[in-house]
């Protein structure tokens, strides 16, 4: 079988004849797969199974529709899985000629990757959306199905984004099939997609499978021991019978006790290795060793190692390698097997020769790669120049590159002190990369070295954020706290850094922190001093204030509080590194009921999180925005902020119970019982298996909100009192009028006074107008009847030019009820229809229930709302797609905001024109602003 180019990767000229033998069903899916492209949408599968049972065979049926798709193959090559990537590279190299086409930041992404622009590392998504929109525009010309075998040989960093691209596809005429074996950790980033794993072949089709390879049957007898020993995997029933006669296979004669098979597939390869001449067997070691399969560095290495070119014809007279337009190994078994069977001098030969033509073709990472297969020792030279190629990979935002050069580099040093801190800086890099294990496993070698080097500060910063990977927040107070005790005791700016991770890390943990209370680190923070006036930063103002709500109490932690949240992101020249700080700018806005600041802060963190990037932080950004965005009464707009923010969740890996907490407050206020119940407890258990209690008080709120719409006022307080006894920042606040409301309509009126007092206190000394607005509010509750109606109306003036319209809505609705009680109808229907048609025009749907189930017992028959939600059976694409289209943004801008390419934008506004019974943007902007 010839290989050729053809406009893009390599691709399968000869189309293979006969049936694909027991893969009826998979070629089926390849068929549907091919079908789908061809109709312009996009799809993806994976093929998983064990070696030799037929992946690489089984994707070669999509040749037999070539006429109607083109098919770009990559495989994986072993050797290239330390070369940051490579296997990208190889893949789209041959559509450079469109990079010019793609929006700057993408394609400045795309060469910092490659090595062509020298900027800072950018970021994965980027990198994702530019081989998207490539291949997308690619697939415009043909409809293209991406193959990609061997995927687990392929490198880390081209196999996520290839994941990333088959998942943001969809309305492209543009596939992908990946291939790869069972269980590999590597193929993490291939986890959603379709999945189909490959078992070996039934009796039948293992029969016919051996009656093909040998022209004759093979007795039943005979076929059911073959399928037995070799569990049906095809090439290892094919190497079997190879060794048997046609007696042994017709049952003539009997079989031997232990059948040949037991040497595995490599075996049937490595007999055909020993019959070949050495210089033969030298080149094919070559072949095995090579990280590129470019033909011209292939003939460049053998004739440095003196080996002439007529050697190879005998490898290619046994299939076992083809030179045409490639260097190519019939199987990809055959290439380990011939690196593994090789002496190790032979392979360091290999590799030197191979490490002189990367230098002299001015490759300088992949001699340095080479070079250091070459060499046994220790080597510092070598060590120097794979730490300079890990430099290189850094700017280029290759992680998983970067940690295995500095880990070879290591095992390469001579002096221990290098060695340590090559180990250390190789962590650091696979933490980065999101392999927590490996970091975790190399920090523990390296710790000794580098602790006795006065270095423990740093271990035990990587070992905390290790920690906080692994979501064990628990754990990482009491080890950066003694971490603090080690520091030179004038760093304060190290040890205030170091505290306000801890003490965030503490408030997700609340109760489940070891060792300590939030309070204890609190304390520890305060014994530091902080910066004042304009020196101090939205940072430190930050921690100062958490710090003394935590340990001195509220009133005087209120001016500390307030001038962080303002000053928040609001320097330009923020960097990426100040959106860590968005939990715990979240946590002090709420507690201050700054709704203004707080909108600010979160717009401003999110121009910077979308400028950089900085997928983690985006995704936290957008869940308290939602949060925020329930509380304006654009429930909807909240729905789709939670929604981007899971599927940014999904993107870098985020388990969903991490972000639904905010979902549950949205549906909460949408009134959907079930789901509210079902979340609020996946919610928490995963918070209590987790330790990170922050979680459970994220249920504990929903379910507040939930019972409070229905009505349900103990089991509101049940949930209620749970946030109160804790007091956390941010929630502790916001639960108090609940819990005022709760207690006071199950008669508990020491419960609702004792929550009354806590929130004069705070409210006074916050001052804001939503702060006394729920302070009126809650008094009235509790009032006489002669002071109530001041209070009610009092509370709706401060809360009126609030954003918070929901607690104006409520405000409506208690002030409505209380008149209804004292039997003024009239007035009562003023507040209490107000407030049904604002619940209904926010989606609010319990609560709309609540207040029109009162409007009817006031007299009044409510008159319908303007329905201001617009979802009109959108999906949550469409909407979000729909709302950004209304709001201006232009196809490019939309597709860059969701990584998405411009036909799917195109194809969900379509859809969405449709549902709508519209046929221009204009109109589009009028149904989404009524």
């Amino acid at each position: 079988m010839t290989v050729t180019r053809d406009g893009i990767g390599e691709q399968m000229s000869e189309i293979p004849q006969g049936p694909f033998v027991g893969r009826v069903a998979e070629c089926r899916v390849l068929d549907e797969l091919t079908d789908l492209v061809t109709r312009g949408y996009s799809g993806s599968v994976v093929f998983l199974g064990e070696p030799g049972v037929g992946k690489t065979r089984l994707l070669q049926h999509l040749d037999t529709h070539s006429s109607r798709i083109r098919v770009t193959r990559l495989v994986g090559i072993e050797s290239e899985l330390r070369l940051g990537f490579a296997g990208l590279h190889r893949l789209l190299a041959p559509l450079h000629d469109d990079f010019a086409r793609l929006p700057a930041p993408q394609r400045d992404a795309l060469l910092t990757t490659f090595g062509v622009l020298d900027h800072n590392p950018p970021p994965r998504f980027l990198i994702g959306l530019a081989a998207l929109g490539l291949l997308a525009r690619e697939a415009e010309r043909t409809p293209l199905v991406c193959v990609i075998d061997d995927a687990q040989w392929l490198d880390q960093e081209s196999l996520d984004v290839l994941g990333f691209v088959a998942r943001r596809a969809y309305a492209d005429a543009l596939g992908f099939v990946f291939a790869g074996r069972e269980n590999q950790d590597s193929l993490g980033a291939l986890s959603g997609l379709p999945t189909r794993h490959l078992a070996g072949l039934d009796h039948d089709a293992s029969s016919l499978l051996i009656s093909t390879a040998r022209c004759a049957a093979p007795s039943p007898l005979v076929a059911a021991r073959i399928v037995a020993e070799t569990d049906g995997n095809p090439l290892a029933m094919l190497e079997l019978v190879d060794r048997l006669t046609s007696d042994q296979l017709a049952g003539r004669l009997p079989l031997p006790p232990q059948l040949p098979a037991g040497g595995g597939l490599n075996a049937h390869f490595l007999r055909q290795w020993e019959t070949l001449p050495v210089e033969t067997r030298s080149l094919l070691l070559l072949a095995s060793a090579m990280s590129t399969d470019d033909v011209s560095v292939f003939w460049g290495a053998a004739a440095l190692l003196g080996l002439p070119g007529e050697a190879v014809d005998a490898a290619e007279q046994l299939d076992l390698l083809s030179l045409s337009d490639t260097v190519a190994f019939r199987h990809p078994l055959i290439r380990s097997a011939v690196y593994a069977a090789a002496e190790p001098q032979q392979r360091r030969l290999a590799h030197t020769a191979l490490a002189t033509i990367a230098e002299h073709d001015g490759d300088p990472d992949l001699a340095a790669w080479h070079r250091a297969a070459a060499t046994t020792a220790p080597d510092e030279e070598v060590a120097a120049d794979l730490e300079r190629s890990a430099e290189r990979a850094e700017r280029r935002g290759g992680q998983v590159a970067q940690a295995r050069f500095l880990g070879r580099a290591a095992d390469l040093s001579p002096a221990a002190r290098d060695r340590s801190l090559r180990l250390f800086a190789s962590a650091r890099a696979y933490l980065a990369s999101g392999d927590g294990i490996l970091a975790e496993a190399l920090l523990d070698r390296a710790a000794p070295a580098l602790d006795a080097d006065g270095r423990h500060v740093d271990v035990e910063r990587l070992r905390a954020s290790i920690a906080v990977f692994f979501s064990r927040h628990k754990d990482v107070p009491a080890i950066l706290l003694g971490a603090v005790a080690s520091l030179d005791p004038d760093d304060h700016a190290t040890a205030r850094d170091m505290l306000f991770d801890a003490l965030q890390a503490a408030l997700v943990a609340r109760d489940h922190t070891v060792g300590m209370t939030p309070t204890d680190i609190a304390r520890a923070t305060l014994a530091h001093p902080f910066p004042t006036g304009p020196a101090a930063s939205g940072r430190d103002l930050l921690l100062h204030g958490l710090a003394t709500r935590l340990a001195i109490g509220y009133e005087p932690a209120v001016p500390l509080l307030q001038r962080s949240v303002r000053a928040l992101f609001a320097d330009e020249r923020v960097g990426v590194g100040a959106l860590s700080t968005i939990i715990l700018g979240w946590f002090a806005a709420d507690d201050v009921w700054d709704d203004e600041g707080r909108a600010a802060m979160f717009e401003r963190a999110l121009a910077v999180a979308r400028e950089h990037g900085v997928l983690g932080a985006l995704r936290v950004i957008l869940a308290g925005r939602c949060v925020g965005q329930c509380w304006t009464g654009a429930i909807d707009d909240a729905e789709q902020s939670y929604f981007e923010a899971a599927e940014i969740s999904a993107l870098i890996g985020v388990p969903p119970p991490a972000t639904t907490g905010v979902l549950l407050e949205v549906r909460a206020w949408q009134g959907r019982e079930r789901e509210s119940r079902e979340m609020a407890e996946s919610t928490a258990s995963w918070g209590r298996q987790q330790g990170a209690e922050i979680l459970e008080v994220f249920s504990w709120f929903g379910l507040t909100v939930l019972e409070m719409g229905l009505g349900n006022y103990g089991e509101a307080l049940t949930s209620a009192r749970e946030i109160y006894d804790r007091d956390p920042p941010g929630f502790g606040n916001r639960i108090l009028p609940e819990l005022v409301e709760a207690a006071a309509r199950t008669g508990q009126v020491e419960m609702a006074e004792a929550a009354l007092r806590r929130l004069s206190d705070r409210a006074r000394a916050s001052g804001t107008p939503w702060a006394m607005g729920m302070l009126a509010r809650s008094t009235a509750i509790l009032a006489d009847d002669s002071e109530a109606a001041a209070l009610f109306e009092e509370a709706i003036d401060r809360l009126l030019p609030t954003s918070v319209r929901t607690e104006l809505a409520r405000s409506h609705l208690l002030y409505g009820e209380w008149l209804r009680r004292r039997r003024r109808r009239s007035d009562a229907q003023v507040h209490l229809s107000t407030a049904w048609q604002m619940f209904e025009a926010m989606g609010a749907t319990a609560f709309a229930g609540r207040a029109r189930n009162e409007l009817l017992a006031a007299g009044q028959r409510p008159i319908a709302a303007v329905d201001g939600r617009a979802d009109f059976g959108l999906t949550a694409q469409e909407a979000q797609v729909a709302r950004l289209a209304s709001g201006g943004a232009t196809n490019a801008e939309i597709a860059a905001r969701m990584f998405l390419t411009t036909s799917t934008v195109e194809y969900h506004l379509g859809k969405v024109f449709r549902k709508l019974s519209i046929t221009s943007r204009r109109q589009l902007g009028r149904a989404f602003s009524s």
